[in-house]
């Protein structure tokens, strides 16, 4: 079954029995964003289509924003796009975006392990959580020992959703962040991946 054949997060949580929370757990970490970005963005928001699609979401709001993100945690991550990601036949497909760990042997390796999904939807949050939760599954379930917290991201490019699965527990967090305050978005970003810098310290050591 393929990740995009959920539906809805209820689904999910039953046939994986997930529990699911709701909670403020992003603690904001401060990024500075460049001059050239912020005008940049504005420039394609203004006078571009940047959301007639899933793929134009992906390629002109979403991806410009976790690279810059990346750039600064590139030592230890790749951000693949698109990559088949696949534990079993229920658990299978495609996400987005995926943040795994920089293979030893070189940025060509899909190394795990695999720490934050990300989904675009446009405005279908309900199915693009049911799928992002499903991708968080596979990965942590791909991950196998040590337990570690693994992240998702859903958005259809303005608005922004955070949800982590920590053992058998999904939380999603409250509230959502807006690409019309670049800053807050930023800082929230930053701090999933920083999360994810500190998850790969403790896949190593164990």
């Amino acid at each position: 079954m393929s990740f995009i054949e959920y539906k809805t997060i209820g689904a999910v949580v039953k046939e994986f029995q997930v529990r699911y929370t709701e909670a403020h757990f992003i603690e904001p970490l401060a990024f500075e964003i460049s001059d050239y970005f912020r005008e940049d963005l504005q420039l394609m928001m203004r006078e571009g289509m940047v959301d007639n699609s899933e793929f134009a979401i992906c390629e002109n709001l979403i991806y410009p924003i976790i690279k810059e993100v990346w750039k600064q945690y590139r030592q230890n991550f790749i951000v693949w796009s698109h990559q088949a990601l696949t534990f079993d036949n229920k658990l299978a497909g495609f996400p987005e975006y995926i943040l795994a760990s920089r293979s030893p042997l070189g940025k060509v390796v899909f190394d795990k392990p695999y720490l934050l999904l990300v989904e675009a939807k446009q405005d279908n949050f309900e199915t693009g959580w049911a799928q992002c939760l499903a991708e968080m599954i596979a990965a942590q379930r791909l991950n196998q020992d040590p337990p570690i917290t693994v992240f998702g991201i859903v958005s259809n490019g303005t608005s922004w959703q955070f949800g982590k699965l920590e053992a058998n527990v999904f939380t999603r967090n409250i509230p959502p962040f807006t690409i019309f305050e670049l800053d807050p978005l930023f800082a929230a970003v930053n701090y999933v991946f920083q999360q994810c810098e500190v998850q790969l310290a403790r896949y190593a050591i164990a």
